[in-house]
């Protein structure tokens, strides 16, 4: 049961000395909040250690360590406490001040339309005067989800109603939000590896058992993702098949055709994220595998955060009624809905030509800088596919490249970038990294892969000359 999974996740913590004897454990309030559980889950683990002797309550004031537990600790296997224990590398890395962030798959500020968004932004207070006193709906703004329902439909030929659509506060809380509704401890999830780093933890804090299918230049080996569906029965499949977060690939329309057909085949629902849609280089791409579903098993994530106006953090989720029920009863114990404001603001932004002429502008301007970025990396030895869209170059190290020393020399240097392990569910792919080109303009970018490929190269010759001096533990 959950309870004891937190009782197990706190007593590990209590013997590893985080909390002393005689020291206050977090309140049910605080733990709860940290832990996405509710307050009687952690009322049950503390009732827990209480019964068992690790901790006593003073009236009024909380639970308390009762004595320090010398017992060896050993390494948790469930899946749920090793995600409570390590929680997101991926938010640390963000957390470090840098003068060039590589790290970050964002929006450079200076490339939205700032003053034309602020212009709008007090015509939206003309139009809705009450806007601040007023909460939206859990499901979110009618008017925005009408016309977001028209888009998908002229757009992706998607063919839904308003009441099938569902906004949230940016697409890591609707991924979130499904992990919740439809995952269980020990239920099957496939991921793709490599995948977007945070929904590793979301689907790990659920307690699901992963298991990763590969993506490649061209797509999946479906082959193999059938036999893993009809094998193990997963509960869903989470998918990022357009300009792909962190290889860049996209995968072709017939797979994703084939896709669905084996979700309905297997009964499993495939969890689409689409953050990097409109970002295109050269075409645009397939459509999503919505546009193909009859049956009701994609459920559509689209964010417009990255690229729109990040400060909104608005995205969409697109389903049919049986899940959106399920999704709605879940979202109102959390919150009452994405603010008013921000929807209001994205509706009258978003749709408006003068910011529909402006992504054609965007695309250009970030095309310039992956190609910038690409030049930067052709002297180095590393390999990539260079993508069509989307933020993110997929770089392969070549040999010999110790990727915790680069990684450390960097951070010392003021340069992030994200290590491929992080976005692996095996946290393996040690020869692998992601470089974003979207945060840093032309200037920076050719400054801090110019003192990257310094460090680079610093590591490059350290490692090789360690490869070649003979073993000083050998003995003649």
């Amino acid at each position: 049961m959950l309870f004891k999974q937190v009782y197990d996740y706190l007593l590990e913590r209590i013997q590893r000395g985080e909390w002393k004897e005689g020291e206050k454990l977090p309140s049910i309030r605080a733990l709860s909040a940290e832990l996405h559980v509710h307050r009687l889950t952690v009322f049950k683990a503390y009732q827990l250690l209480k019964k068992n002797s690790k901790v006593y309550v003073k009236d009024k004031q909380g639970y308390y360590v009762r004595s320090t537990v010398s017992e060896s600790v050993h390494p948790r296997q469930d899946p749920i406490i090793r995600g409570f224990v390590q929680g997101s590398s991926l938010s640390e890395i963000r957390d470090v001040k840098a003068d060039y962030t590589f790290s970050i798959a964002l929006l450079d500020p200076n490339l939205l339309p700032n003053h034309y968004f602020s212009e709008y932004v007090k015509k939206v207070f003309d139009l809705y005067p009450k806007v601040l006193g007023t909460y939206s709906t859990i499901q979110g703004d009618e008017e925005l989800r009408e016309a977001l329902s028209h888009y998908f439909t002229e757009k992706h030929r998607f063919y839904l109603s308003s009441d099938e659509l569902l906004v949230t506060s940016g697409s890591q809380e609707a991924i979130d939000l499904i992990a919740r509704v439809i995952v269980k401890p020990r239920d099957i999830v496939l991921l793709e590896r490599p995948t977007y780093s945070p929904a590793i933890d979301v689907f790990t804090r659920q307690g699901a058992r992963i298991l990763p299918v590969e993506i490649h230049r061209q797509g999946y080996d479906l082959e193999e993702v059938e036999r893993l569906m009809k094998q193990y029965k997963p509960r869903l499949f989470y998918l990022n098949p357009t300009f792909h977060n962190p290889t860049g690939y996209t995968v072709p329309a017939e797979q994703r055709k084939k896709l669905v057909e084996l979700a309905q085949k297997y009964r499993c629902l495939l969890i689409e994220d689409d953050p990097y849609r409109d970002i295109y280089f050269d075409k645009e791409p397939p459509l999503p595998m919505f546009a193909y579903d009859t049956s009701g098993y994609v459920i559509y994530v689209r964010s417009f955060s990255k690229y729109v106006a990040p400060g909104l953090g608005i995205a969409v989720v697109a389903c049919r009624p049986a899940v959106m029920k399920e999704l709605l009863r879940a979202k109102s114990l959390s919150d009452s809905g994405t603010p008013l404001l921000n929807q209001k603001i994205f509706l009258r932004y978003f749709f408006s030509e003068r910011l529909q002429q402006h992504l054609a502008k965007l695309r250009i301007a970030l095309a310039v800088r992956k190609e910038i970025m690409e030049q930067e990396l052709t002297d180095t030895g590393c390999s990539w596919e260079s993508p069509s869209g989307g933020f993110n170059l997929w770089v392969r190290l070549p040999g010999h490249v110790h990727l915790e020393t680069l990684l450390e020399a960097s951070t010392a240097s003021s340069i992030t970038f994200v290590p491929g392990c992080i976005c692996d569910p095996l946290k393996e792919y040690r020869s692998w990294i992601r470089i974003s080109y979207s945060f840093l303009n032309e200037q920076q970018i050719r400054e801090g892969m110019s003192r990257f490929k310094g460090l680079f190269r610093q590591n490059v010759a350290a490692s090789a000359l360690a490869f070649m001096l003979p073993n000083r533990d050998n003995k003649a």
